[in-house]
């Protein structure tokens, strides 16, 4: 039995499509179904029936499902840990990451790169549901995001910096010159809002229903950076974090006048999983940035 053979079933069993699997996996759907057949022939059992337009999984491939999954991530942290020992910081490093964390991320991924050039980067942007996902599945390394509602039996969340829910606007907006504002002055005002799965929209709907708050919005969307990019180019406004304005000039964050208006930035990784040293460099280095500093010392 072989590891490569095993990341060939769990993928397999992911999508239950040989066409859509060995796409994936980048190998030859002839190449997939031998591998899966001698699997099978070896284990003495068959993991999927199969015919000519779908396949589904046997008794016995839902038993040797989580030992498989098991077993590739033991091996893979056992390479990661091999690799450690060396003392030399060579590899991949997953992060996973909020869009409202663009610009928090770019200080910290410029200065790893530069001093520790072995180490290949992989980022994904995803909103935060889809993150606790990922990193449950070991598909990342850790997430920047910040803390959800609901916490995580299996995930760590660790601070980072303080945040607030705020009205972001054009600088030349009038309430641009606000110390706070209430959802109430709100609704006089055209809305482009995050929709629901990012962060932000879950902050903001603990304290009101949308649909029937009386707010007067004309677009939703599920991506921070396109909308920042409408409000600085209209007259909207939108809910986001404080810090999902940073490098935008153009830009101005009020908070919401709302009871406990606490947003935390956080660290997010998997309990009792083994760290990377590149992680943890990564998230020293992250926790050090000008960016982080400057955002922390805003709140105090």
């Amino acid at each position: 039995m072989e590891i490569r053979q095993l990341k060939y079933f769990v993928r397999m069993a992911q999508t239950l499509n040989f066409s859509e699997a060995a796409r994936s996996l980048y190998v030859s759907q002839s190449t997939l179904s031998q591998q899966i057949k001698a699997l099978e022939d070896e284990l003495g059992t068959i993991l999927f029936q199969r015919d000519s337009h779908s396949a589904s999984i046997t008794e016995s491939g839902e038993m040797l499902l989580p030992l498989a999954i098991q077993t590739i991530q033991d091996s893979e942290a056992c390479i990661a840990q091999m690799n450690d020992l060396k003392e030399l910081l060579t590899g991949e490093l997953n992060i996973g990451v909020t869009y409202s964390f663009s610009q928090i991320l770019t200080e910290t991924v410029k200065n790893f790169a530069r001093e520790y050039p072995g180490v290949k980067l992989n980022i994904f942007y995803r909103n935060m549901a889809e993150l606790m996902e990922v990193l449950r599945h070991r598909e990342v390394d850790l997430v920047l995001a910040f803390k959800p509602d609901q916490p995580y039996d299996e995930i760590e969340s660790s601070y980072l910096f303080g945040d607030k829910l705020s009205v972001i606007m054009r600088k030349d907006h009038p309430l641009a010159d606000r110390q706070s504002i209430s959802l109430e002055e709100l609704k006089r005002h055209r809305l482009a809002i995050p929709a629901k799965g990012l962060q932000a929209r879950n902050a903001l709907e603990n304290y009101i229903c949308i649909e029937r708050s009386g707010l007067n919005v004309c677009l939703e969307i599920n991506e921070a950076n396109i909308l920042l990019d409408i409000v600085q180019n209209n007259n909207l406004l939108t809910m986001l974090s404080e810090a999902s304005v940073r490098g935008r000039d153009f830009l101005k964050a009020v908070p919401l006048d709302l009871p406990d208006n606490q947003m935390q930035g956080c660290v997010h990784t998997l309990k009792r999983a083994y760290h990377k040293r590149s992680a943890d460099i990564f998230v020293k280095m992250i926790r050090e940035a000008n960016t982080i500093q400057d955002i922390s010392s805003k709140w105090l």
